[in-house]
């Protein structure tokens, strides 16, 4: 196909702002450069801190007007630049890391990417499964094993469980022998989360997480915990750790500052995933994990939902600022 002259309806935002914000225009694409790939988009993976960006409140700031945004999502190569080894025409790929979404964000028809923002799509997935998958299961993969040190029969706290990425991390903790401890707000999700591999659930709602977690592991405490909300709780919760055990804060669902603990010696720690990913190396681990784990099928990434075309990306995101849904949000294009 021509490159030269393409234009790919792009989703826009010129100012902060709930979902409303959000528009589809049609932008040029120049042709892939060198280490460049052009990539028909087949589906978007939706990720909370989409949300944070459009509405200013993560932890860097869009640039106005006209910031792009999104930088999980999964398509094909249509065309490649010069230097690039990796990649054919025809091949299937996800994107995700090393994505600065105002100038790269993957809510688009086509797109145009350096390779070191680009993963092989593992071998089995369609393209919404496939939009589904990188994220969570990179994100768990760091922060709890290369991050959080989590051993075969480590018993670890999880919270926000019923998310994308606490899924992925409840099956990433039981394929390696961990005992993994589920956190959701009520007990409705809780047959959802045992089915992916929780060993236990506490409903926050009804349950004192701390006190639970005590007597579930015999008064020792997790020697992990995996949390994605911060904030003031922090405190307590990382009183449910055991002594000398790691608190991993991947998220702040809980913008307030967060609260030191006071139960030492106890590592904190705080997880990016793009630390990981930014390097060759760290993104051949992440993906003969996840391949491995998708071969093996212990791996079930979950699309909560799918949206149909880039018109319905503001209901996608009303969505996930409800957080009424579990496992993954995909827009299917």
């Amino acid at each position: 196909m021509t490159t030269d002259t393409i234009t790919a309806r792009t989703v826009v935002f010129h100012e902060l702002g709930d979902p409303e914000v959000l528009t589809i225009e049609n932008l040029d694409l120049p042709a892939p450069g060198p280490r460049e790939v052009l990539i028909r988009i087949e589906a978007l993976g939706l990720n909370r801190a989409e949300a944070l960006f459009r509405a200013g409140a993560y932890y860097y700031l869009p640039t106005l007007p006209g910031s792009r945004l999104g930088y999980e999502s999964s398509g094909v190569i249509e065309a490649v630049g010069d230097d690039v080894t990796e990649y054919a025409v025809g091949d299937k790929v996800s994107t995700g890391p090393n994505i600065e979404m105002s100038s790269a964000g993957v809510y688009a028809e086509r797109v145009v990417l350096p390779v070191e923002s680009v993963v092989p799509r593992p071998e089995g997935l369609d393209a919404v499964t496939g939009a589904a998958t990188w994220l969570t299961y990179s994100t768990a993969y760091g922060g709890l094993i290369e991050t959080g040190g989590l051993r075969p029969g480590d018993h670890v706290l999880i919270t926000a469980a019923s998310s994308g990425v606490g899924i992925a991390a409840l099956q990433t903790a039981a394929r390696i022998g961990a005992i993994p401890i589920a956190v959701t707000r009520t007990g409705e999700k809780s047959r959802y989360l045992l089915d992916n591999g929780a060993a236990h659930v506490i409903a926050s709602a009804d349950t004192d997480v701390v006190a639970e977690t005590r007597r579930i592991t015999d008064g020792v405490g997790a020697q992990v915990i995996f949390d994605a909300v911060g904030g003031p709780g922090l405190a307590e919760l990382s009183t449910a750790a055991a002594r000398n055990g790691t608190v991993v804060v991947y998220g702040w669902l809980d913008q307030r500052p967060m609260a030191m603990p006071m139960n030492w010696p106890l590592r904190i720690l705080g997880y990016a995933n793009m630390e990981l990913s930014v390097t060759a190396d760290g993104r051949r681990r992440i993906n003969h994990w996840i391949a491995s784990g998708i071969r093996d099928g212990v791996f079930r990434p979950h699309v909560g939902a799918v949206f149909d075309g880039l018109d319905s990306i503001r209901d996608a995101h009303r969505l996930m600022e409800s957080s009424t849904h579990t496992g993954k949000i995909v827009v299917k294009l």
